[in-house]
This record gives C-alpha cells, structure tokens and sequence, in this order.
C-alpha cells in the first residue's frame, strides 16, 4: 500500500491519520463528559476530577496538533473523488459533514485550549511547556467565550461524527459499497472519481459560522451574568471616598496559584494623620463574597463548602488604623467570613498627597480559622493559605 494518495485511493498516511483522530475524538469525548459528573465534594474526588480533566485536556492538545498535521498532508495530496456522486443529495451531505469533521478536529481543541489558558487554576495540561497562550489574556470574559465556543463545538462535532458513523454504516451494510473499505488498510477495489461539491463545503463553512456566533453570545452573557455577583451593597456616608481599588486574592490548588477578586465591596474609612491616643482612626470594609472572581474554582469558591455566600453573602473587616514600624501601618480588627469572626492583623503602607490617599496591604490567612474547605483537609488539593491584598485609592470628604 503506497503511503501517498492517488486520484482514486487513499494511500497509507491519511488512513494512519484518519484513525488515529478517530480513536483521539471517541476516547476524548466520553472522557470529557466523566470529568465533568465526576463530584468534588472531597479531597480525594477533587484529585480524580482534576487527573481526568488533565488527561482529557493533554490529549485535545494532542489532537489539535495531530489535525494540523492531517490537514497539511491532505494540502499535498489528490483528494480522491466521491464513489456515488450522481446522488446529488447523498453528496452534498458527506461533503458537508466532512467540512463539519474537518473545522471539528481542530477548533474544538483549539478552544478548549484557549478556554483552560484564559482560566486561572485547577487541572493542568501535562506538558512542559506551561499553561498559558502568548495574546490569550487571564479574564473572565475570555475564558466565558471560550469555553461557550468548546462546548457549542463539541456537540457540533459529536453531530457530525454521528452522521458519519452513520453514512459509513448505510454504505457498507445497505449499498455494500467499498466507501468504509477504501479507508481501512490494504487495497481496495474502489476507484471514486466523482467530484465534491462546492455546495456541500460552503455549507458546512456557514454551519460552523452560525455555531461560532451562538457560542460567543452565549459565552458573553454568561460572564455578564457572572460580574458583580447577586449582593447589592450600599455605601454608607465616609470621611475618606473610596476613587478606585481592587480587593485580590490569591490560593493554591493543586500546587498551583490561582488568584482572582472580589467586584463589589464598600468601605467607610476614618483616618487622621496625626493619631490620637495611637490610633490613626478606623476602617469598616463590607465585602459582597458571591461577587468574587476565581479562576475557573469561583462556582467552588463562593459555594457551601468553602465562603458559603448563600448562608452568608457579606463579609466584614472592622479594624483599627495604628502606627506601626518604618513609617508603615497596621489595621488590627477583626474578620467576620462564612459565619466566623477572626482577629486579623494586616500590614499596609500609606501615602497622601493633600487631599488623595493611596494604600496598599498584604495579609496571609489560613481557611482552616474561618472553617472553610473542612472537607479538603490535603493542603496538596487545596491549600491552607490564603493571601489577601488590598490596593486602595480614596480622596477626602469636604466636610459640609
């Protein structure tokens, strides 16, 4: 069997290819739909859950590859014609679905690729060469879009192999034609010389087009939905107005950093450059904790098993501003999260430019004070430590 294709046969490469993708797509398929039910309500199921979304994510890197290389080859080859292309209907529709097959192998591990490198955390690619994409930015709303356009691609793929299957199978057991024996290994009687209609390639071009436009509106909306979260605060009158910040934080899962922040937090603040009686005044910070943004572990983040937004939806930190060495400054208080209150120190440094302050602190904690994450007691899966940090910019009110 001569490895290169002539007009009327497939020679030995493309079928190694042809099904080396097709044994690729039928084990990714199933694998990405276990690791999707598999729980992680433990430690243990957690480790499972992210070792089957890692070998389900190495292997789509493989297939992307794998289908570029196809591809290529089949730009260097006669592209054997069609055995029964007098059946107009019957030709349109395998051209088609190729074109459908062809988008499939390589954008649907394309944008779950795009998906994992736009998405801080959990469960890694098994390769050398790190987790992210050069232009591919950490965001929410990349990874949202992304994802939508994985999952909108899968089943446009899942479809098109269906019918493939199924074409294959009405040519072989209902024409007992050789179209299914021209593709396996070995010589084959068949010598197809009907042309592929244009038709049937535009189509499948406009199909991928409209799935493309669905999955992005559907990935938009799903991260607008996300932003801010459902808690709604009110900002209470301050001697100092909050302009802009950011409240981050940062954990470990699975020895790797993912970090995020929270959208909507409120903050009374009481500050005197000189203190009285050792204390620079007093800052009240209310935090929206379903507003947070983590990677792809937020929905695990804000859930019962860790900050428990639904049982209680606002954190709080109430602390007083002292003086502390080398001109910084400490907020010592108190912070109430997931139904535990616990005392917190936090280091920050201050400057103020007449009217403008502009502050920035950093505080490590541990989830295990607050009893968050009980059910993960590995720190390998998920880690104690939690590291807050604070970026705050706040002008002074004019008193009245």
């Amino acid at each position: 069997m001569p490895a290169a294709n002539s007009p009327t046969a497939y020679g030995g490469v493309a079928k190694i290819f042809h099904w080396a993708t097709a044994l690729l797509i039928l084990t990714l398929i199933p694998l990405g739909i276990i690791a999707e039910e598999l729980p992680y309500d433990t430690g243990e199921a957690l480790a499972l859950k992210a070792q089957v979304f890692s070998v389900h994510k190495t292997l789509g890197v493989l297939v992307f590859f794998v289908a570029l290389a196809r591809i290529l080859w089949a730009l260097t080859q006669p592209r054997p014609g069609l055995l029964h292309s007098d059946k107009k209907a019957e030709a349109f529709l395998a051209t088609l679905v190729h074109w459908l097959l062809y988008l499939s192998i390589v954008l649907v591990p394309l944008s779950g690729w795009l998906h994992h490198a736009a998405t801080d955390g959990f469960a890694p690619i098994w390769w050398p060469f790190g987790q992210s994409l050069p232009f591919v930015p950490k965001s929410e709303t990349v990874s949202h879009v992304f994802g939508a356009w994985h999952g909108v691609l899968t089943n446009v793929l899942i479809g098109s192999l269906i019918l493939h299957i199924l074409g294959a199978i009405k040519h072989h057991v209902i024409d007992k034609d050789a179209t299914l024996r021209r593709m396996w290994f070995g010589a084959s009687d068949a010598a197809g010389t009907g042309h592929h209609p244009k038709s049937g390639a535009v189509a499948g071009i406009a199909v991928y087009a409209v799935a493309l436009v669905v999955a992005t509106v559907l990935g938009l909306s799903g991260g607008d939905a996300r932003e801010g979260g459902g808690t709604q605060l009110t900002a209470a009158p301050s001697p100092w107005t909050v302009q802009e910040g950011s409240i981050g934080i940062a954990v470990q899962q699975l020895n790797s950093e993912v970090s995020g922040q929270f959208g909507q937090w409120s903050a009374v603040i009481e500050f005197v450059e000189t203190p009285v009686e050792g204390s620079h005044g007093r800052a009240e910070v209310s935090i929206a904790v379903d507003s947070l943004t983590l990677g792809s572990v937020t929905s695990q983040a804000i859930g019962p098993d860790f900050m428990q937004a639904e049982a209680h939806p606002v954190a709080t930190f109430t602390a007083d501003l002292v003086p502390a060495e080398a001109g910084a400054y400490l907020a010592v208080g108190e912070l109430s999260l997931a139904g535990a209150t616990v005392p917190v120190e936090m280091p920050f440094d201050l400057t103020i430019e007449g009217d403008t302050a502009h502050a920035v602190g950093q505080v490590a904690l541990d989830r295990r004070d607050f009893n968050i994450g009980e059910k993960y007691p590995d720190e390998g899966t998920v880690g104690f430590g939690v590291t807050v940090t604070i970026d705050v910019t706040a002008t002074r009110t004019p008193e009245s």
